[in-house]
């Protein structure tokens, strides 16, 4: 397995992803068995969010790393939607209002309707609470949570005050050692042009970080979807730096910025949807490894994320793994 080192971190190409699943121990046993195996062959990058599977996924990324050590993977975890601990078997109501509201850790005026928030003290909350589920005193990048949902409800300006103090909180846990960098794990902000409400500028971001901690900041890395049916984080150039038109991948390169893609083989939906003229393109026979060896050969693409509950599904992407990428010019020619 490819590492790629950027920064002081060496992160494997290929990363579990920990999003779908019942909350059923049998899945819970799948994703713990697809970590170890995967570390076993290489991947040493997992993603996770306090919400994914009500914070059981955080718990089973947790239980796998404290039996290989914790040195020894990048994890990362995400806040920003309202979380409920499952595992109590409260009121998820009862458990909104005693963590939250009571606390006067959230504004119910300025929470979405999907229940997202943004706030130093909630990101705070979760951020500990990430750390206690999976059994560890740091964590390694630490992801704001579809933060362009803010935009659809209140005002860019409102967004960035909100965005600034989040990052006053993580660039203090960077200062005490309970992360190493954080960054915005979206789904729409960094694939629309920038006249959407939801759009979001990487240049714009930076400067906030920049703001707060000069240049040495440490938001250093991004979460988008990419795959043979979302390429925009390549073909669309909504960035702009120094007045130059960029993709977001071409961006995040200019501006020393490492990307995850989640949703590499879209939840499995490129299965049955591959062209024969892609496969012979690649010289691949499988959807999958058709799908996973166009994300990891696109310029800029640092780790694809995959969802993996089941060995199966690990084995057959490890495959992929085992080849080669394709060089840049012949990837371009998909595009020409």
């Amino acid at each position: 397995m490819e590492k790629k080192n950027f920064l002081n971190l060496s992160l494997s190409e290929l990363g579990v992803g920990t999003y779908l699943g019942d909350l059923d121990e049998k899945t819970s046993q799948g994703y713990r068995e697809v970590i170890r195996e995967a570390f076993k062959r290489g991947v040493n990058v997992v993603d996770t969010a306090i919400v994914y599977r009500y914070m059981k996924s955080e718990r089973d990324v947790g239980a796998v790393v404290s039996e290989f050590g914790r040195e020894n993977f990048v994890i990362s975890t995400k806040g920003g939607y309202v979380p409920y601990d499952v595992e109590l078997g409260v009121d998820p109501k009862d458990y909104f209002y005693e963590n939250f509201i009571n606390t006067g850790i959230i504004n119910i005026q300025e929470m979405t309707s999907q229940g997202h928030y943004l706030g130093a003290k909630f990101i705070e909350w979760c951020f500990n609470k990430s750390l206690e589920n999976m059994q560890t005193d740091y964590i390694d990048i630490y992801f704001l949570h579809n933060p362009e949902e803010q935009l659809n409800f209140f005002s860019r300006e409102q967004f960035l005050k909100k965005l600034e103090e989040c990052f006053y909180f993580l660039e203090e846990m960077v200062r005490v050692g309970k992360l190493k960098f954080y960054g915005l794990a979206t789904w729409s902000g960094f694939r629309v042009s920038p006249s959407s409400r939801q759009y979001l500028s990487l240049a714009q971001i930076v400067k906030v970080a920049e703001k707060v901690a000069g240049k040495d900041h440490h938001m250093r890395f991004i979460q988008l979807p990419y795959n043979l049916g979302m390429t925009e984080a390549y073909t669309l150039k909504n960035q702009e730096i120094n007045g130059e038109k960029l993709s977001t991948l071409e961006a995040c390169e200019r501006l020393n910025i490492y990307t995850y893609t989640s949703a590499s083989i879209y939840q499995g939906r490129v299965i049955g949807r591959v062209h024969q003229k892609l496969k012979e393109f690649f010289h691949l026979e499988r959807d999958i490894h058709v799908a996973l060896q166009f994300v990891r050969s696109t310029p800029g693409v640092g780790t694809a994320l995959v969802g993996m509950s089941k060995l199966y599904h690990l084995n057959e992407n490890l495959e992929l793994f085992e080849r080669p990428k394709i060089d840049q010019s012949t990837f371009l020619k998909l595009f020409q």
